[in-house]
């Protein structure tokens, strides 16, 4: 069973070899994980035995994708988004709209002379071959998006102040969305459409679950039929406490739960899985918070056995992290995890010392 298989027979609840695995790891993390293993950065999960292989093609490719060498240093986006590279990760220094009136903030426009520079990204990965299971990232979506061209507290403001205001940023994103979307799919053979909005924090959802469904649902519902009516798995990620609009991303068509945040309120993947679990698969849920970071090795070892026992039962599930992998993780807790899925340390250094003849 090859990597595309085992995830496509994960998701579609048959038998595999193994429960499949996609590990997103902080920066500073791949790095140690390079050195401790002599490989180049790009080729770490190669070597971890990792089954997905996926590109941003959206604004997250802004933030994440385009690499600084140094603190300071800057760029501005097709967007109009100004990022500076502070520490491992590039930050928002200013949005284009943040101080714009209605009139400009109705005149916008997205980048759609870019698209076909945005869909470049996913030519590395399609490159690959076809053994592993292909995503493309298109997110963040929707109220995401806006907050980074609007400004977060801005963005917060309309939704409550200028509702017609918000709603016709929202129309803006939503059309580009499903454009680059549209095109990703018709352009790549990719196995899932990834898409995405951060709208829960760590305590409960950045808004309302009836604000969500009135002003977010009716787009992100056309964003999911463009993978689905392509006959794509549909894979969307929301950091934070989301539990009360699972039901509603069900009811538009979604296939995959990403990262699933078991510290917060109402995440429990387990939980999760018997409520949802018929209808729903999920990826992620290993604690990043404590377990990974702060536990012993044998700890995250039998943690991630019990995750994988619930998780895995009746199919549905691949093994990720809640978040990113943090680097002050122990490598033993990363191997351990490794380990209870069922790729030993052994074979991890076997593929890297492969990989370095």
């Amino acid at each position: 069973m090859n990597a595309k298989s085992r995830v496509h027979a994960a998701l579609r609840r048959e038998p595999v070899d193994r429960v499949p695995i996609w590990m997103w790891f902080h920066p500073h993390t791949t790095k140690r994980l390079s050195e401790l293993l002599e490989v180049p950065t790009s080729r770490v999960a190669d070597v971890m035995g990792d089954d997905i292989r996926q590109a941003w093609v959206g604004n997250n490719y802004a933030m994440e994708g385009i690499v600084h060498e140094f603190d300071g240093e800057m760029h501005t986006d097709f967007w109009g988004v100004e990022w500076i590279k502070e520490g491992p990760f590039n930050q928002i220094r200013r949005s284009p709209l943040q101080d714009a009136d209605e009139k400009e903030i109705l005149d916008y426009r997205y980048p759609y002379d870019h698209i076909d520079e945005l869909l470049e990204n996913m030519e590395p990965v399609v490159s690959v071959g076809r053994d592993f299971f292909i995503g493309c990232d298109v997110s963040p979506c929707l109220f995401e998006m806006v907050c980074r061209i609007r400004g977060m507290e801005a963005a917060a403001l309309d939704l409550a102040a200028s509702p017609q205001l918000s709603q016709a940023m929202l129309e803006q994103a939503s059309a580009f969305s499903v454009r680059l979307a549209e095109a990703a799919c018709d352009r790549f053979a990719i196995d899932w459409l990834w898409t995405g909005d951060d709208v829960g924090g760590q305590q409960g959802m950045l808004m309302s679950p009836e604000c969500w469904r009135d002003t977010i649902y009716p787009h992100l519902a056309r964003i999911f039929d463009v993978g689905k009516s392509r006959g794509k798995w549909v894979a969307y990620h929301s950091c934070g406490s989301i539990r009360p609009i699972i039901s509603d991303l069900i009811e538009i068509g979604l296939d995959v739960l990403n990262p699933i945040q078991c510290n917060c309120p109402g995440m429990d993947p387990i939980e999760l899985k018997k409520e949802y679990g018929t209808a729903l698969s999920f990826m992620g849920g290993v604690d990043t918070q404590r377990l990974l970071p702060n536990g012993s090795e044998d700890e995250v070892y039998r943690g991630t056995m019990h995750l994988l026992e619930e998780m895995t039962a009746d199919g549905g599930y691949v093994l990720a992290a809640s978040h990113a992998v943090p680097p002050e993780t122990p490598m033993e807790n990363i191997f351990a995890m490794y380990r209870a899925a069922g790729v030993s340390r052994e074979e991890i250094l076997d593929r890297a010392a492969d990989l370095r003849t």
